[in-house]
């Protein structure tokens, strides 16, 4: 009879460890925030590491997961990837050291 813990195990699509940058599963990412994303991830910029391999809209829950706040956005927020904009989805991204992913809130204005 065990005392019903149980080791929980992340799913390999699903963050990485920390430290874990430099395995072919993991990349370190440059994390650039603008306008309203900047004010509510409270900077400019970061490197994060994140699965190789992960979908447009996975990448934002991991995002999200270091800067709960910036959930409020998501509807609304729009990906650049390598400086091409990519909307949330399933759309798989295979990202490389360095990559540079902005987080791009709307524009006001009308």
């Amino acid at each position: 009879f065990s005392s019903g813990r149980r080791r929980h195990r992340e799913p390999a699509a699903e963050g990485c460890p920390p430290g874990d940058g430099g395995s072919m599963r993991c990349q370190q990412v440059s994390v650039l925030y603008f306008a309203r994303s900047a004010e509510l991830a409270g900077l400019r910029s970061e490197t994060l590491s994140v699965p190789r391999q992960i979908t447009s809209l996975q990448l934002w829950e991991e995002i999200v997961k270091v800067h709960p706040r910036l959930a409020v956005i998501r509807d609304q927020v729009v990906f650049a990837v390598q400086q091409e904009y990519v909307l949330l989805g399933d759309q798989l991204l295979v990202l490389q050291p360095g990559d540079e992913v902005a987080i791009i809130p709307p524009i006001s204005g009308g």
